[in-house]
């Protein structure tokens, strides 16, 4: 099974891919397979890094919008 690992450190686990592949069984379960898995999560690794190049002025939007969210939570 392929593993990517990015400059970052971050490498595709085992853990991520269950936790994609459950999400694909309920929201697009004809395209739930371990293939289309671990093609998503390289898919959306290759456009993070992509955005955090192009554009990452919108990263630190999706960080401040989590700190925000985790903010409200713990209130």
């Amino acid at each position: 099974m392929p593993m990517n690992k990015t400059k970052g450190g971050y490498q595709i686990n085992e853990k991520d891919i269950d936790a994609v592949l459950n999400y694909l069984k309920i929201f697009d379960p004809e395209n739930a397979t371990l293939e289309m898995a671990i093609e998503l999560l390289e898919y959306m690794q290759e456009k993070y890094h992509r955005m955090s190049h192009e554009n990452p002025e919108q990263i630190k939007e999706i960080y401040e919008e989590l700190k925000m969210k985790k903010k409200l939570r713990t209130n």
